[in-house]
C-alpha cells in the first residue's frame, strides 16, 4: 500500500511538471514572435542551440531602413566580444545566427540571458544597438557529482528516526523550467526524501531516516535518486547510495551557526584566512572527533576556498575576481568519527577593487576632415568599457589639450567625439588626439588612445604677391627673349590648389597688345622681352599680372608691373643749322667790320636720346684760320675772338663736330663757309671755281641713263619670255583638247595674265627732276634757314636780287635764282 502511494504521488509530480511545460513552450512561440524597439533599440529572442544560418529578425524592416542604406551606409555590427554571434546580411536586411550559441556557456546562470551589439551605418554615421535574448531549451540534464561513483553513507544502527543525510546537490545547467524541478528517491522501508531550496532557487535534497535500522537484519542498503527537471522531453539523473549500517553513535556534530556570512576582497592572496567554522558532538571518544570539509553546491566554488579539516579555518585557494562571480556559496559538513554529518552554509560576499582600467575601442574614424567641416561634425565613434562595478565601473572621458573638440556621451559605454570649432589647414593640417577615459575608483585608473587626424584643403586662398606692384628696368636695343624680371605669389592651400599660374591681362600699349611686347612664363612668373625696345618709342610699359591658383573654383589676385625702358647712347647728334646740301654751298658773310665777338652763326643740333646721353658740346675741330673763330662748347654759337682785318682770306671753312655725353659718346661733323667779306661780288669772285662739283652732276646723269637703259632691257627680255611661254601653253591646249584630256591652266611663278598680255612682277616708278636750262643736271632749291647765307651752284653764273615777294617767286618755276634779302643763289 505504500508503495502504491509512493507511485501515485510520483506519477502526479510528473504530470504537473509535463502540464507546466505545456505553458511554457507556448510562453517561448509567443516570446520568439515578439520584437521590441524601444528608444532606437531592438530585442529579439530566440531558442539557443539554432542552427547557423538560421534568421534571427529583419533588420531593415524593424530599423526603417532600406536595402540600398544598408548597401550605401556599409553597415556592420561591431561587438565587444571575441565571438561573433550574428551576422548582417545586408543584402537581405536580416540578422542570422553565425556562431552556435549555448546559453549554459554564453550566461551561466544568469537570466534573462541576452547579447547586445551595434550596427554602424555610414554617411551619415548612425548607431543602433540590438539586444537579443537568448532562451533556454532542455538540453542537459541534472547530473550529480562523481555520478559514476556509488555515494557511501555509514549511518550507526541507534541512530533515531528523522536523522538526516545531505546529499550532493545534482547540477543541471539548464534554467527555469528547464533545470532541475524535483528528487525523486528509488521505494524502501528506512529512508524518505526530504528538499529543500538554497537562496538562488537551487534545490538540494537530504534522505531522512523514517525507521530504525537493523544491522543484524541489513547491514547495507543501496538506494537510489533520481533528479528530475521539468523540461520536455524530460530529462535526469541519477545516483546511488550504498548505505552502511554501523553500531551506535546516535549524536551528531551541530555547527554553532546555521549560515557564516562572510565578505572577502577579490585579488586576495591564496592562503589568506577568510572565516573560521565550529561544531560540537555530544559523544566521546572517536564518536566525538570531527572533521570538516566542503561540499560543493553549485558553480566553482569549492575550487576557490579550502577548509582545514581540523580546525574549521576557510581560507582562499583560488583566484576570486568580482567580474566574474560576486558571491559564491559553499557548505561546511563536520563528521564525527562514527560517520554523522552535521551541516551548515558559508555565504561570501566579493568586494570590488579598482583592478581594471577602461577599455577603449575605435568604432568609426573619419580621416582626412575637410577644413570646412561644420560645427558639430562627427569624427569619431569611441566604445569604452570598465569591468569594475559602481564607482569603480563608472568612466569619466577627456582630449587632452586645448583641441577643437570634445566629447558626447551617446548609448551606454559609447561616446562621440565631435568638432568644437571651425578648421583652419593653413594653420594646423593635422591634430594629435589624445582621449583618455579615467574611471572613479580609488586610486582611479586610466586609460588612453590617440587619433591622428588630417585636415584636407579646402580652396579658401587667393595667391599673393610679395609686393603690392613691381617695378624692373630693362637697357632699350635688348635682345628678343631676355628675361626681365620675375613676379613671385604664394597660396597658403596645398597641393592643386596651391598650383599657381601666371597670366598676363589684356591690356593695350600704345594701341598694340602688351603679348607683342612682353611673354609671361605661366609656371615661373618670369617676364621676357618678345622684341627690342626703342627707348626714343617708349619709355614705360605698365601691365598687369594675374596669378590664378589651381583649385575648383579658382581664386586669383592680380599685381600691376611697370617696365622702365632705360635709355642708351644709340643715336648720334643731329645737326639741324646750318643745313648741309649736296649741290650747293651755303655761306654765313661776315664783314670786316665785325668786332671781336660778333656773331657769326650758331650750330643747331639735337640728340634723341635722354639724360647725359643727350648732353652735346660744340667743338671746333678744323678751321681755314683757328685765331678767327670760336664755338661756343655748350651753345654752338660761332663768334669772332679777334678784329677781322684785311689779311684774313674771304673764304673761311669751319669743321665743327658736335659730341653728346654717352658713353661711348657719338658726335656729328658740320662744315660751315664763312665768307669775309663787305658785298656779293666780292665773295664771287672767291667761290665761281668748283669743277669738282661740276664733274660730280655730270657723273650722275650718266648713271641715270645707264639705270634707264637697263631697265627698259629688262623690260623687253620679260615681255619676250612671257610672249615664248603663251605660245607654248597654247600649243600645250591645243594637244590636250585633241586628247580629250582636262585643262589645267599653269601660272608661272611670280607672272600674272591679265587679259592674254603679260607684265612684269613689280612696278617700276622714274621720277627725273630737270632745270629749264640745264640738260645734264637736275636741281632742287630749299630755303636758307638765315638771313645772311649764301647758296651757290657751281654749273652757273650770275646774280639776281629778289624784288619781288616770295610768292612771285615760287609762280615762276622756270627760274633757277632765287635770293632772299641779302642770300644769294647762283645756279
Amino acid at each position: 500500500m505504500m508503495a502504491t502511494r509512493d507511485s501515485l504521488t510520483y506519477r502526479c509530480a510528473r504530470w504537473r511538471l509535463f502540464y507546466g511545460l505545456r505553458r511554457q513552450i507556448g510562453l517561448l512561440i509567443l516570446l520568439l514572435l515578439a520584437v521590441n524597439m524601444v528608444g532606437g533599440q531592438i530585442r529579439y529572442s530566440i531558442p539557443e542551440e539554432m542552427k547557423k544560418g538560421s534568421v534571427i529578425g529583419n533588420v531593415a524592416q524593424d530599423l526603417g531602413l532600406d536595402l540600398k542604406r544598408l548597401r550605401s551606409g556599409r553597415a556592420r555590427i561591431v561587438t565587444g566580444e571575441n565571438i561573433h554571434y550574428a551576422e548582417l546580411k545586408t543584402d537581405k536586411g536580416i540578422l542570422i545566427v553565425n556562431e552556435r550559441i549555448d546559453r549554459e556557456q554564453l550566461c551561466g546562470e544568469i537570466t534573462p540571458c541576452s547579447f547586445s551589439f551595434e550596427v554602424i551605418l555610414e554617411n551619415p554615421m548612425e548607431l543602433h544597438r540590438i539586444t537579443v535574448e537568448v532562451l533556454d531549451i532542455n538540453d542537459h540534464a541534472p547530473v550529480f557529482p562523481n555520478k559514476d561513483k556509488p555515494i557511501n553513507i555509514e549511518i550507526s544502527e541507534s541512530a533515531a528516526v528523522g536523522v538526516q543525510f545531505p546529499l550532493q546537490s545534482a547540477e543541471d545547467l539548464d534554467v527555469g523550467q528547464n533545470a532541475l524541478q524535483d528528487y525523486v528517491l528509488s521505494p524502501n522501508d528506512n529512508f524518505i526524501l526530504k528538499q529543500h531550496a538554497n537562496p538562488d532557487g537551487s534545490k538540494y535534497c537530504e534522505i531522512v531516516l523514517h525507521k530504525p535500522l537493523d544491522r543484524e537484519q541489513r547491514p547495507h542498503l543501496s538506494l537510489k535518486v533520481i533528479a528530475v527537471d521539468g523540461g520536455t522531453p524530460q530529462r535526469s539523473g541519477t545516483v546511488n547510495i550504498d548505505v552502511t549500517v554501523l553500531d551506535a553513535n546516535d549524536n551528531i556534530p551541530v555547527f554553532n551557526q546555521s549560515v557564516y556570512k562572510a565578505s572577502v576582497m577579490e585579488n586576495t592572496m591564496k592562503g589568506t584566512s577568510v572565516i573560521t567554522v565550529n561544531a560540537t558532538d555530544a559523544d566521546s571518544g572517536s564518536n566525538g572527533l570531527i572533521t570538516y570539509s566542503l561540499s560543493k553546491t553549485k558553480g566553482s566554488a569549492a575550487d576557490i576556498f579550502s577548509i582545514d579539516e581540523n580546525t574549521g579555518i576557510i581560507s582562499v585557494a583560488g583566484q576570486i575576481d568580482f567580474e566574474k562571480d560576486r558571491k559564491y556559496e559553499v557548505r561546511v559538513e563536520a563528521k564525527d568519527h562514527g560517520g554523522l554529518i552535521g551541516a551548515s552554509k558559508v555565504i561570501f560576499d566579493v568586494v570590488d577593487v579598482n583592478d581594471n582600467a577602461p577599455v577603449i575601442n575605435i568604432m568609426s574614424f573619419s580621416s582626412p576632415l575637410s577644413e570646412d567641416a561644420r560645427l558639430g561634425t562627427m569624427i569619431a565613434i569611441l566604445n569604452v568599457k570598465d569591468a569594475d562595478s559602481e564607482r569603480n565601473g563608472h568612466i569619466r572621458c577627456s582630449i587632452d589639450g586645448k583641441l577643437p573638440f570634445k566629447i558626447e556621451s551617446s548609448l551606454t559605454n559609447y561616446y562621440n567625439l565631435i568638432s568644437d570649432q571651425h578648421f583652419d589647414r593653413e594653420s594646423v593640417s593635422d591634430y594629435n588626439i589624445t582621449i583618455t577615459a579615467t574611471d572613479l575608483g580609488t586610486p582611479p585608473l586610466s586609460s588612453s588612445t590617440k587619433l591622428h587626424l588630417k585636415i584636407s584643403d579646402v580652396n579658401d586662398n587667393a595667391p599673393l604677391f610679395d609686393k603690392k606692384s613691381y617695378s624692373a628696368y630693362v637697357t632699350e636695343n635688348n635682345p628678343p627673349g631676355i628675361s626681365i624680371f620675375a613676379v613671385s605669389a604664394r597660396d597658403s592651400d596645398w597641393n592643386q590648389n596651391a598650383r599657381i599660374s601666371y597670366l598676363l591681362e589684356d591690356t593695350d600699349i600704345s594701341g598694340s597688345p602688351v603679348s607683342t611686347f612682353v611673354s609671361l612664363n605661366s609656371e615661373t612668373g618670369v617676364l621676357s622681352a618678345i622684341r627690342s625696345f626703342d627707348y626714343e618709342q617708349i619709355k614705360q610699359i605698365q601691365l598687369t599680372v594675374k596669378a590664378q591658383d589651381g583649385g575648383s573654383p579658382p581664386l586669383s589676385s592680380n599685381v600691376t608691373v611697370k617696365i622702365m625702358i632705360q635709355d642708351q647712347n644709340d643715336n648720334p647728334p643731329q645737326v639741324l643749322y646750318p643745313v648741309q646740301t649736296g649741290g650747293s654751298l651755303v655761306a654765313e658773310m661776315v664783314p670786316r667790320s665785325a668786332d671781336v665777338g660778333y656773331l657769326v652763326t650758331k650750330v643747331v643740333a639735337v640728340d634723341v636720346d635722354s639724360g647725359q646721353n643727350a648732353w652735346l658740346s660744340y667743338k671746333l675741330q678744323k678751321a681755314t684760320d683757328r685765331a678767327l673763330f670760336e664755338v661756343g662748347l655748350q651753345n654752338g654759337e660761332i663768334r669772332t675772338i679777334r678784329q677781322v682785318t684785311d689779311k684774313d682770306a674771304v673764304k673761311q671753312r669751319l669743321t665743327v663736330i658736335v659730341e653728346d655725353n654717352g658713353q661711348p659718346s657719338r658726335s656729328a661733323t658740320v662744315i660751315v663757309n664763312v665768307a669775309v667779306a663787305d658785298s656779293f661780288p666780292e665773295v664771287l669772285s672767291e667761290f665761281t671755281d668748283f669743277t669738282h662739283d661740276k664733274e660730280y652732276n655730270d657723273n650722275l646723269t650718266f648713271y641715270l641713263v645707264l639705270a634707264l637703259a637697263v631697265v627698259s632691257f629688262l623690260f623687253i627680255t620679260c615681255l619676250v619670255v612671257i610672249i615664248s611661254v603663251k605660245i607654248y601653253r597654247w600649243r600645250q591646249s591645243r594637244v590636250l583638247y585633241h586628247s580629250n584630256l582636262p585643262v589645267i591652266p599653269y601660272y608661272p611663278p611670280r607672272y600674272s595674265d591679265t587679259l592674254g598680255t603679260g607684265t612684269l612682277q613689280h612696278v617700276y616708278n622714274y621720277e627725273v627732276c630737270r632745270t629749264t636750262d640745264s640738260r645734264k643736271s637736275d636741281c632742287k632749291f630749299g630755303r636758307a634757314g638765315s638771313q645772311n647765307v649764301l647758296i651757290m651752284d657751281p654749273s652757273s653764273t650770275g646774280t639776281m636780287q629778289r624784288i619781288q615777294s616770295e610768292k612771285s617767286i615760287l609762280d615762276e618755276p622756270d627760274s633757277p635764282l632765287e635770293v632772299r634779302e641779302d642770300n644769294l643763289t647762283i645756279p
